[in-house]
């Protein structure tokens, strides 16, 4: 519980909104209604290559292919699934209450501020860690009831890369990641230029979780806010241009950029504990990659094939 502690207020200083909300971590064991949204988490869309406009001040950058990416963030459900198959086939392990799965290392420059990343075990997920809606029972992994289409959270840089790695894709970069939520034009949120308050999952956006959490509120379901009425809340569709949800508050989500001289790994898009500046399309943090926090999730990328970029 210390070193939860510890992250939970490293969190809180440096602004990843990753879980300073000590009502979450209180009122973790509280299960939920189920909410079916009706999207599908596992929908992937198309980004196509070309360039978009990246940052605060608009630098063209060009997208050399085309990929796609996860509709919405990976649910509770998918990592819980993920980690009863890779168990059983020894891919990732089990100790001292954590699961943990090999990684190789990173170059080491002894860099001002690097840390040297050493190949080994590292942790992908901590168990019974206030916050992880991830259960052990039994010898199965299962969700705790009403957060099955929850994003996936606790959940460090290792775990989230092994999650995508499992499946034969990865985490995406910055750069897909920003054209990817924001498309081809200036806006700043991935619908426009505007945020009302039932358009995103962010600090004090008064959606039903608040009663339970408080004002920095906790995760909802991926898909939540896609325009339909939930429980007599009504949503109003907060997609990408290309049809992504949750690409704006939430969970902050991981990417994969391996940044030469520095050890940190970097997440996009803010999440349910932030302002609304800082769930912009170009909003980023950076953290160690065995960082993990209530706020922080991830999803998917995967490359196109050029039989299938040839049919386009």
């Amino acid at each position: 519980m210390r070193r939860l502690t510890i992250l939970l207020l490293w969190a809180c200083l440096f602004g990843l909104g990753a879980g300073c909300s000590e009502d979450v971590v209180e009122k973790s064991k509280i299960n939920v209604p189920h909410v079916d949204t009706g999207v599908d988490a596992n929908g992937w869309a198309r980004i196509p290559a070309g360039s978009f406009y990246k940052g605060i001040h608009l630098h063209v950058t060009e997208i050399d292919n085309d990929f796609e990416m996860m509709v919405t963030p990976v649910t509770n459900q998918q990592y819980a699934d993920y980690l009863n198959k890779a168990v059983a086939a020894g891919s990732v392990k089990m100790v001292d209450g954590a699961i943990t799965g090999y990684y190789p290392g990173d170059e080491f420059h002894a860099y001002k501020h690097e840390f040297e990343i050493k190949a080994g075990d590292k942790a992908h997920v901590t168990l019974n860690e206030p916050g992880l809606r991830i259960r052990y029972e039994g010898e199965r992994f299962s969700v705790q009831s009403g957060f099955e289409n929850h994003p996936m959270v606790m959940v460090s840089w290792y775990g989230a890369k092994a999650y995508c790695n499992s499946h034969g894709w990865r985490l995406p970069t910055e750069n897909e990641w920003e054209k990817a939520a924001r498309g081809k034009d200036e806006r700043a949120y991935p619908w426009g230029d505007e945020i009302p308050r039932n358009q995103a999952n962010f600090y004090s956006s008064r959606d039903p979780y608040e009663k339970i959490f408080g004002k920095m509120g906790g995760s909802t379901p991926v898909g939540y806010y896609n325009g339909q009425k939930h429980d007599g809340y009504q949503t109003l569709d907060g997609r990408s241009p290309y049809g992504l949800y949750d690409m704006a508050g939430n969970v902050w989500q991981w990417t994969g950029d391996d940044y030469p001289y520095m050890h940190y790994r970097w997440m996009r898009g803010g999440s349910h504990a932030n302002y609304d500046y800082d769930v912009c399309v170009w909003s980023r943090n950076s953290a160690g990659p065995e960082h993990y926090g209530v706020g922080v999730g991830f999803r998917c990328a995967r490359d196109v094939s050029t039989d299938k970029v040839a049919e386009r």
